[in-house]
């Protein structure tokens, strides 16, 4: 696998955690609105290199406790893919002075 695809993997799951982590959110400041569906967020592959965040209803209330573990989740998640990108930055950095001496 190349930098740039194992970049482009860790950017994918960033983007997913931040619609996981705006569902989270929507839920939490609806929590008391009468007949609001919880929105639960489905993680899946797709194209074998990137992770796509799908957003769904359900029918189940919103429970605090449930929400801040996935926030929690969601955020050591997104850490982690973080992690990943820049160390590929640093990766590409790296490569790049070598190119040029």
């Amino acid at each position: 696998m190349s930098i740039s695809g194992i970049t482009s993997i860790a950017l994918s799951g960033m983007r997913a955690q931040t619609t996981r982590v705006g569902a989270i959110a929507s839920n939490i400041a609806n929590s008391g609105t009468p007949g609001y569906a919880r929105l639960n967020t489905s993680l899946t592959s797709i194209e074998a290199s990137r992770v796509q965040a799908v957003v769904s209803p359900t029918a189940s209330g919103v429970d605090p406790a449930t929400e801040l573990t996935d926030l929690i989740e969601a955020e050591q998640s997104y850490k982690a893919n973080a992690v990943v990108f820049e160390t590929g930055a640093d990766m590409w950095e790296m490569l790049m002075s070598i190119k040029r001496e």
